[in-house]
This record gives C-alpha cells, sequence and structure tokens, in this order.
C-alpha cells in the first residue's frame, strides 16, 4: 500500500513541479537558472522516497565559472535525487524525444536544456561544437552523464569521451560529481530508506593540447570516480555491485565517443 501511496505522490510532484515551472519559463523561457530553480524542487520529492540526500561540494568547485559536470546514472529514481546537486547556471543535454512526454518534456524544453538527436549520427557529431559554443557564449555549465545510459546495478559504465571533449573545446574544467549506490537500496513498501550522498571532485582541468590524450583522461577521471562512489556507498552502507571493472575498462579503449 506504501508503495502505490509513494508512486501516486511522485508522479503529482512531478506533474506539479513540471506545471509551475513551464509557468516561470512563460514568464522568462530559456534563462540561464530555470533548470536550477526546477531541479531544486525535483531533488525534494526524493524525502517521499525515504531516502535523505546530502550533497558535499568543497572550496575547490565553487564559483569556477562555467564547467562540464559529469555524474554516474544509475536508475530512474535519479531524477528525484541528483538534481539536488545541480547548480546555479547549468543546464543538461538530453534527448530530442523527450520534449513529447506530457509536462516534463515541455518543462524540460523551455528550462533551457540542450536537446538532441541520438538517431542521426550527424547531428550527434555536432552535439559537441553546439554544447561547446553555448558554454562560451552563454556562460553556462552543463551536466553529462557520461555513461550514456543508466547503469542498473552494472556498476560504473565505461565512459563516452564526449563530455571531455567538449570540456576541451569551450575551455573549461571538468567537474566530476559522485553519487553513492542506490542500486536495490530503495524499498517503496519501506518508510525509510537511509542516506544517499552527493559529492563534487576537484576539477580537472583540460586544454586544448590535451586532445590527443582525452581517452587517457577519460579512463583516469572514471577511476577516481570509482574509488570515491565506492567510499561513499560503504559510508551509506550500501555497498556498490561487484562487477568486472577490468571488462569494463577493456570496452572503454575500443570507443571513441
Amino acid at each position: 500500500m506504501l508503495a502505490v501511496i509513494r508512486v501516486i505522490l511522485m508522479t503529482l510532484a512531478l506533474v506539479f513541479i513540471s506545471l509551475c515551472s513551464i509557468l516561470l519559463c512563460l514568464i522568462r523561457p530559456f534563462h540561464r537558472d530555470n533548470v536550477h530553480h526546477t531541479a531544486k524542487y525535483l531533488g525534494k520529492v526524493s524525502k517521499i522516497l525515504g531516502l535523505e540526500v546530502e550533497v558535499r561540494i568543497p572550496e575547490s568547485t565553487k564559483n569556477i565559472g562555467p564547467v562540464v559536470y559529469i555524474c554516474n546514472h544509475q536508475n530512474s529514481y535519479d531524477i528525484f535525487t541528483v538534481p539536488a546537486a545541480v547548480q546555479p547556471g547549468t543546464v543538461s543535454v538530453g534527448k530530442k524525444s523527450l520534449k513529447w512526454i506530457p509536462f516534463f518534456g515541455q518543462m524540460y524544453w523551455l528550462t533551457g536544456n540542450i536537446l538532441i538527436d541520438r538517431k542521426n549520427k550527424n547531428k550527434a557529431m555536432n552535439t559537441i561544437d553546439m554544447t561547446a559554443n553555448k558554454i562560451r557564449e552563454k556562460k553556462l555549465s552543463v551536466w553529462l552523464f557520461p555513461e550514456g545510459t543508466r547503469s542498473y546495478g552494472r556498476g560504473l559504465l565505461p565512459f563516452k569521451t564526449g563530455a571531455f571533449r567538449t570540456a576541451a573545446k569551450a575551455e573549461v574544467p571538468i567537474i566530476p560529481v559522485c553519487a553513492s549506490n542506490t542500486h536495490k537500496t530503495i524499498d517503496l513498501n519501506r518508510w525509510d530508506n537511509g542516506k544517499m550522498i552527493i559529492e563534487f571532485l576537484p576539477p580537472v582541468i583540460l586544454s586544448t593540447e590535451d586532445k590527443d590524450k582525452i581517452r587517457s583522461i577519460t579512463n583516469k577521471t572514471r577511476s577516481d570516480m570509482l574509488v570515491k562512489i565506492t567510499q561513499l556507498s560503504e559510508e551509506t552502507g550500501h555497498e556498490l555491485p561487484q562487477v568486472n571493472d577490468k571488462n569494463s575498462q577493456n570496452k572503454q579503449t575500443s570507443e571513441s565517443k
């Protein structure tokens, strides 16, 4: 019964927040802080899940201007947990098809997020240039999930290099964002689902001279994030699922994006 009530409340909350955000966006469409304000309220929905979300931001990552944030992507609950960490002046990059989801899709578009057509490879290739240009011209930060999909208990998946190429092209730092494990830790029929920690790591500085080293920098950043995610998961009592990370690393070397 509790699970049914929670699903209904989360759905109503998502619709309500989306509608309020749409109204805000009609007043100031595509404003640089629309995503931040909407995300702030989406992040509060985690309380309905019985989950406490703690966000840790070290001084080294505060007020450093436009950056590219990269975060691990775990499951469908991310929509109600990860937004708690979204900073002012930040937008995300999502599938163009999201725009057609009732209420949420219109909110996602009007808040100023960047929509891309993943089915069109030529357009997808231009996404890096387009995103880098927006970072430079509008002084925006961009939030990306370098795994490219939800992991659903498969650990930290191999990283694509798009986020790093975007940062290098825009000449801005990468800020790794590590979220503790939530795979099979949330039971909708359980009142208290414990704690989730989201922690920002120090910036990874890139330059145009690093273009030939993007893959190695990507791999190194992923390794650093995996260590921190493992630590945070142990701290919350929700250890990260054991996967063959060596196989994941082997897959990374064959990827170009």
